[in-house]
């Protein structure tokens, strides 16, 4: 569909008017001024221009009745600008300046909630999503049967799956890089700090897998300990998960591992 030079002269002549409207609102050297046309654009969705405005205006009306809702307001064009951390920070410095305020709450849950949506994917720094658990785990504590209840602890479970994911990820990685001692305690963390995970049958059997390969690449007098510790892991998997679909690759390591038990220990003799 072809725009006629016309309609791309109005487009244009609009764009420039709107323009020159905000610049003349921006430097009007009275705030009230500013203040009534930042509402106006956060009412329009404007959070670029409405930021503009409200950050201009902020030293001069904190403090004052009209500040809460500039920092309130401020703190949501900077979420629905993607500015996550940002909008951060700026809902904790509300709820801890308007402790009293009706935003409050609201602010107190947005200040985690923004941390949870800046926390990239699982296999990336998980800091965000650390800091957020706790931030939602407090707002909790704080606001039992707040209406965002149902949202923080969506926020909190989601936060878990992805620690739990990369703290999974993390241990098998170890085996990938042939780390098989490293990834033996990386598997036993894994199961203290997620003893529900659904991950768990899975890291039993790798934690099979880890130890027989390091007790493959050991020196000969730590080989006999190791095939052992295999043969005791592979024990706890069977007891642990008697119906594993992982039972019948790790009992290759079970087998070997006897035959070279029962072998070092003939030598020895």
């Amino acid at each position: 569909m072809r725009i006629s030079p016309i309609a791309t002269f109005v487009i244009v002549a609009l764009f420039l008017t709107s323009c020159s409207k905000f610049r003349k609102i921006e430097k009007s050297e009275d705030w009230r001024v500013k203040y009534e046309a930042g509402l106006n654009y956060f009412a329009k969705k404007d959070y670029y221009h409405s930021s503009i405005l409200f950050e201009s205006i902020l030293p001069i009306v904190r403090g004052l009745p009209e500040g809460e809702k500039v920092e309130f307001n401020l703190a949501y064009c900077q979420y629905y600008e993607k500015l996550y951390l940002l909008a951060s920070d700026q809902f904790k410095t509300f709820y801890e300046t308007y402790g009293r305020s009706s935003f409050a709450q609201e602010a107190n849950f947005m200040y985690a909630y923004s941390l949870y949506v800046s926390s990239p994917d699982h296999n990336k720094d998980q800091s965000s999503s650390i800091e957020a658990m706790a931030a939602m785990q407090n707002f909790l504590n704080r606001y039992p049967g707040s209406q965002f209840m149902n949202q923080a602890i969506e926020v909190i479970t989601v936060s878990q799956q992805k620690l739990e994911k990369k703290g999974f990820e993390n241990a098998r990685q170890y085996i990938k890089l042939r780390m098989y001692g490293a990834a033996v305690v990386a598997f036993d963390d894994f199961k203290k700090n997620f003893p529900d995970s659904k991950y768990l049958e899975e890291a039993a059997y790798l934690k099979v897998q880890a130890e027989f390969e390091l007790a493959k690449v050991s020196i000969p007098s730590k080989q006999l300990d190791r095939y052992t510790s295999t043969v005791e892991f592979y024990k706890e998997l069977v007891d642990n998960f008697p119906n594993s679909p992982f039972l019948k690759d790790a009992q290759r390591f079970y087998s070997e591992s006897l035959t070279q038990v029962n072998k070092l220990k003939n030598n020895k003799i």
